[in-house]
């Protein structure tokens, strides 16, 4: 026997009073709230399960009884070919939500929306750059709901020889931003930058990788030194500082005054700019205090300065400034390298001691957990090491032999 449909007319929806439910029968009830608020409501089971799903306000000049009918109807079809009517709905909506939403706009949402947690602005500006027009505008204005292993390889493709670090950094941002749009449901199915078992049986085997940045060899620092304190501008002053500190690039172009105290001769770093996202302390040498006095007065809060408009300088200008001077088998983060051998080969300073003067987390969790201290004072007769060896006349007038034992001439 077939169940009763179209009980309900249209004065009856106008003027039911509640709470209350009144069926119009095949599932379809009139929901009517205690304010005499009034919406459709479609109740059915699907593998066992009874479910609800809303069709609409039954106010007058939205849905009317007539359209209601005709949604559940659909409704009833969609059950009767065992779907799920709410499941069918929530994927037509996602379906016109990925194809409003284009793959550049969506990008952009991500970059933003991470900023604040990236370590630093370069990375996050490195981002913005890898995904904007200048490697993704094949792909910018294409809804994300489509995005394929096709459009991906568009991107991938001209840089995946020519450029290859870069090119990884872009297939793992894509894989990500992807990964992203899938859970926010504007792309379904499998993510097409994934690298393993996907894109690596497409793309050509790349070129191995150079391993860590290019170090100058320890031996040979001083005499670079002395060269460079010859040099005269901003970014010689940054360059002599970085090695003397042995920071990271990222660390010194931001460096401001407020984080300097002379009278401890102490740089603390804060942690939105550490690698470890963890405050940093900086014991300073004499030697370090004396690119700071002459960095001096450049500007009331950077310590250095772009040369031209605002801001600090360009994350490059040290590199360029190596370039000028014959520089070609040595780079900026090399010096942390250089640093590091110098220590372990060159002085009797704990292993511990310099990767903590590097900023490097030391140990395991559980070895972090009861280690309290920074090894502060030991890491700042490190770093006067480290410059006394650097610059051997330095005003200190500290003598140290290479074994990192210091005997104090001053007096």
């Amino acid at each position: 026997m077939g169940q009763t449909i179209h009980k309900l007319n249209a004065k009856q929806v106008q003027h039911a009073q509640g709470p209350g439910r009144f069926s119009d029968g095949g599932g379809l009830y009139l929901l009517v709230s205690k304010t005499g608020a009034r919406s459709w409501l479609f109740m059915y089971k699907i593998a066992g399960r009874r479910r609800e799903m809303g069709l609409g306000s039954a106010a007058a000049g939205h849905v009317s009884l007539a359209e209601a009918r005709k949604r559940a109807a659909a409704a009833r079809e969609a059950v009767a070919a065992g779907d799920d009517p709410i499941a069918l709905r929530d994927e037509e909506r996602r379906e016109r939500i990925s194809q409003a939403i284009t793959f550049g706009d969506f990008a952009d949402q991500f970059v933003a929306d991470h900023r604040d947690g990236w370590s630093n602005r370069k990375h996050a500006d490195q981002w913005g750059m890898t995904l904007g027009p200048a490697y993704c505008a094949a792909i910018r204005s294409r809804p994300i709901g489509e995005i394929d292993v096709n459009d991906v390889l568009a991107v991938l493709e001209p840089v995946w020889l020519k450029k290859p670090e870069t090119a990884r950094r872009i297939r793992m941002r894509l894989e990500k931003v992807l990964a992203a749009a899938r859970v926010r449901g504007v792309h379904a199915g499998p993510n097409p930058a994934v690298l393993r078992g996907n894109l690596d049986v497409l793309l050509p085997k790349q070129p191995k990788r150079q391993g860590h940045h290019a170090a100058m060899p320890w031996e040979d620092v001083p005499a670079f030194m002395a060269a460079l304190r010859e040099r005269e501008g901003v970014s010689a002053l940054a360059l002599r500082f970085a090695i003397l500190t042995t920071a990271r690039t990222s660390e010194v172009l931001h460096a401001a005054w407020d984080e300097i105290d002379d009278e401890q001769a102490v740089w603390t770093v804060p942690e939105e700019r550490m690698k470890a996202r963890r405050p940093h302390r900086v014991p300073l040498s004499d030697e370090a205090l004396a690119v700071l006095e002459e960095a001096n007065g450049l500007d009331p809060e950077l310590v250095f300065p772009a040369i031209r408009g605002s801001g600090p300088m360009s994350n490059m200008a040290m590199s360029v400034l190596l370039k000028r001077m014959g520089v070609t088998a040595g780079t900026v983060h090399g010096f942390r390298s250089s640093f590091r051998d110098w220590a372990a080969e060159a002085t009797n300073f704990q292993s511990e001691v310099a990767e903590m003067a590097l900023a490097h987390v030391v140990g395991d969790r559980t070895e972090a957990a009861y280690r309290r201290g920074d090894l502060f004072q030991k890491r700042r007769k490190l770093m006067e090491a480290w410059a006394a060896y650097c610059i051997p006349d330095n005003a200190g007038g500290g003598v140290i032999d290479l074994k990192g034992r210091a005997r104090n001439e001053r007096g």
